[in-house]
């Protein structure tokens, strides 16, 4: 055993701090699910992804739908063989042993939660400014962006209770939207309205090809199926996580996956493409064509409470992964601290904050935002269906899911596919994630360095035990 696993200063750290409450059953656990793959992506990104292949907007969606149910497969073995806080940097130290790969994956998923909800901040802003005609500028925006997301960090801060609470209200507020959509949709075609021979149709910019095309449009839906990984960061706070996590994941990822495609169908045939895909607000050219009657400000409103959701469930989750691999000694033990009374990482949803603030302020752009979150999720999640084929070998004294061995290789290989240059992706997003990595390394050697000064020794091939005091509930 390595002398990270065996150091006594980090166990009697750990034991210091209060647990976090187990709090989320099968209920507000399939909600935070739905509410977190629900939300920005479909609400922000359609359009865009419209630009890259036309009609069979929904091709995309339902292709980026196949590869995140075959990587949920594996978060379902590791979260139910290792129901801890911390996610894919745990399961990466576990199957690898080698802490700079365990910090920079840790690293990497904290900074997709945040540039996820500095895209749905964004968004709101958007939103905000359509819904009620306020016409916000550049500056406007942002400075709506960063009001919007020092209130997610209050209700981050006041409790995963009331974190959870917030969450079943706006999910309900984002499904009702998507809803709306769906039934415009429906009863528009049923009327006669529109064009669905559109949905058949493949438009894109340049010669690439229908396959190329798909691929690109792809790697940017996939940002709209994320989330479902986000449960695993939660596990310290579920009751009976390894017995609830398989059927309530799948649930929510193919009530997620059939809206999304039939919210796709619907705003193709009431929109061009071409029309779609002007503009951070989609949906309300969707509702302002089959509906006209409908009130734009009341699914403006909808709109802002559903990418809320989203920025809400992100920071949760960034948090959550910084506290968890504070506590597990991959980050330096003050991010692991947890407020005496509120039971919440206090320190982990500053710092958190402070990072989306900045994004927010000099990046800004929804599809570079949302693309790099994809990104940065697909490489991580290569890394966790490789993890999966690794730890095959650790054996655990609970029952847990096992996947089909087939379903982490196919997994690993596509998403490994999906983060190369070869799929069309801009160019700022590669440069976004390489300065956010960038970054993570300095952040790595002062991590290094700060626990060496408290005689803790960062490379060691275990993690130290997690030991709560206090009540777990």
């Amino acid at each position: 055993m390595s002398d990270l696993a065996t150091d006594s200063g980090a166990s009697a750290k750990a034991e210091l701090e209060p647990g976090l409450h187990r709090v989320m059953g099968p209920g507000l656990l399939l909600l935070f699910i739905v509410g977190d793959i629900l939300g920005t992506g479909i609400y922000a990104l359609t359009g865009q992804v419209a630009k890259q292949v036309g009609g069979v907007v929904w091709l995309p969606f339902l292709v980026a739908f196949v590869i995140a149910l075959i990587t949920a497969f594996s978060y379902l073995e590791l979260v139910t063989k290792y129901p801890k806080a911390a996610g894919a940097a745990l399961y990466t130290h576990k199957a690898f042993g080698i802490h700079f790969v365990t910090f920079l994956v840790a690293f990497a998923v904290m900074c997709s939660g945040i540039t996820s909800a500095s895209t749905a901040s964004r968004a709101f802003a958007a939103n905000f400014s359509s819904g009620f005609d306020l016409e916000l500028d550049s500056f406007g925006i942002t400075l709506t962006g960063l009001l919007f997301m020092a209130v997610v960090a209050i209700v981050n801060f006041r409790g995963v209770g009331e974190s959870v609470k917030a969450n079943v209200v706006l999910t309900c507020v984002e499904l009702t939207g998507l809803l709306i959509i769906i039934i415009i949709g429906v009863w528009a075609i049923g009327a006669g309205q529109g064009d669905v021979s559109r949905t058949l149709t493949f438009e894109a910019p340049g010669d690439r090809g229908m396959f190329w095309s798909v691929i690109a449009a792809t790697t940017l839906a996939f940002f709209a199926m994320v989330g479902f990984e986000d449960s695993a960061n939660m596990a310290e706070e579920c009751k009976d996580p390894s017995r609830i996590f398989p059927k309530v994941l799948l649930t929510g990822l193919l009530a997620t996956g059939l809206i999304y495609i039939l919210v796709s169908i619907s705003a193709i045939t009431l929109v061009p493409a071409a029309e779609l895909g002007e503009g951070e607000t989609p949906l309300l050219k969707v509702v302002s064509a089959g509906a006209p009657g409908f009130p734009l400000g009341v699914f403006g409103i909808i709109t802002m409470f559903a990418v809320a959701n989203s920025a809400l469930i992100n920071m949760l989750m960034a948090s959550r992964l910084v506290y968890g691999m504070s506590r597990e000694g991959v980050l330096p033990p003050i991010l692991g601290r947890v407020h005496r009374s509120r039971r919440t990482p206090y320190v982990a949803i500053a710092f958190t904050s402070l990072l989306a603030f900045g994004l927010i302020t000099f990046v800004g752009a929804v599809p570079a935002l949302g693309g790099t979150t994809a990104l940065l999720l697909l490489g991580v999640f290569t890394m966790v269906n490789i993890a999966v084929l690794v730890l095959r070998k650790d054996k655990v004294d609970h029952p847990h899911f096992r996947s089909p061995t087939i379903l982490p290789v196919l997994g690993a290989i596509s998403c490994a596919f999906l983060v190369g240059p070869w799929t069309g992706r801009a160019s700022v997003q590669y440069a976004i994630a390489g300065i956010l990595l960038a970054i993570g390394i300095v952040l790595w050697f002062v991590t290094v360095l700060v626990m060496r000064s408290q005689g803790l020794n960062p490379s060691g091939e275990e993690l130290p035990p997690v030991s709560h005091s206090g009540p777990v509930n």
